[in-house]
């Protein structure tokens, strides 16, 4: 078998290249999503030299900066062995066929249509984010920034009983998002106040500093952005300390330390298959691209504002 995958070969250009097959059960690609913020990041350059080593993703080539293929949202039907036939979701970059461990294969859900499931790394995301905040029943939370992990985060903190959810953004239009979503919508101005749990997603520093200034006495600010070699100034003063604020970080490489115990990565990948059964969430799907045009497109899909989850068709 042989292979084609994306390649991000300099800033903002991406190509077609050949690229290996890896060893393990053979997979052919339906689909695969383009997650706007990393790779960003990654189409721009910006990974850290820090973070060059935690940031290879299974299946990736190169190095970075350039040239590197990546990325993280691949579903496609096993070839062989005893999953030929079904369809999977792996962690793999945008590529035509691979192989890979029968074990970093998660078969889908009945109910889960291979088109959705290309958003299973952003539910994991969100579901390890929602456990990191600790919000509950009951609690006022906001989330600031309506990309995709940022909605997915909504809609679940939604699902808690009394919980009143509140999604925050720039950008107007993402209140038809919001209504889909069935949470409630605010312009950073009119943000509610005195929130419980507030989560940032929206990777930018006045994001983070509307979160700061909105959280309760004792409340949780959840960082969840990842800014890449970006210095990010953080408003530590005024009532920071006097209203006794929290603010942790938030990444899926780690389960939070309480859900070790019980909690896998395979387990919680397949929870986020399972909560991706819910049609709601195709509102953000918001564009579909062949892969064979996908080189042409891919800097100026990554550029536009209004781009949520883009899926790939093979």
């Amino acid at each position: 078998m042989t292979a084609q995958a994306l390649w991000c070969v300099a800033p903002d250009r991406a190509e077609i290249r050949p690229a290996a097959m890896g060893e393990g059960v053979a997979v052919e690609a339906f689909f695969s999503g383009i997650s706007r913020g990393t790779e960003r990041l990654v189409s721009k350059g910006q990974v850290p030299a820090s973070e060059h080593d935690r940031m290879r993703g299974p299946g990736m080539e190169g190095s970075f900066p350039f040239p590197v293929k990546y990325g993280y949202c691949s579903v496609g039907r096993v070839m062989e062995g005893p999953m030929e036939g079904r369809c999977a979701f792996a962690l793999f970059p945008h590529q035509t066929r691979y192989r890979l461990p029968q074990s970093s294969l998660t078969l889908l859900p009945e109910a889960l249509p291979p088109e959705r499931a290309v958003l299973a790394a952003n539910m994991e995301t969100a579901l390890n984010i929602l456990w990191d905040s600790g919000a509950a029943a009951g609690d006022r939370i906001a989330v600031i920034g309506a990309g995709v992990v940022g909605a997915i985060v909504a809609r679940l903190a939604a699902g808690l009983p009394g919980a009143d959810v509140t999604l925050v953004d720039i950008n107007a239009d993402r209140a038809t998002l919001a209504d889909e979503l069935s949470v409630a919508f605010a312009r950073p101005e009119a943000a509610p106040q005195d929130c419980d749990v507030v989560i940032h997603t929206s990777a930018s520093e006045a994001g983070l500093e509307l979160a700061l200034s909105i959280a309760g006495q004792g409340a949780t600010v959840v960082e969840a952005s990842w800014h890449g070699d970006k210095h990010v100034a953080v408003p530590l003063g005024g009532p920071f300390h006097s209203r006794r604020l929290r603010l942790i970080s938030s990444q899926v490489g780690h389960l939070p330390a309480d859900r070790l115990p019980r909690w896998s990565y395979g387990r919680r990948m397949a929870k986020a298959l399972e909560l991706l059964c819910d049609p709601v969430l195709d509102v953000l799907i918001s564009g579909e691209t062949d892969f064979t045009a996908l080189p042409e497109v891919y800097a100026d899909i990554l550029a536009a504002p209004e781009t949520l989850c883009h899926r790939i068709r093979y």
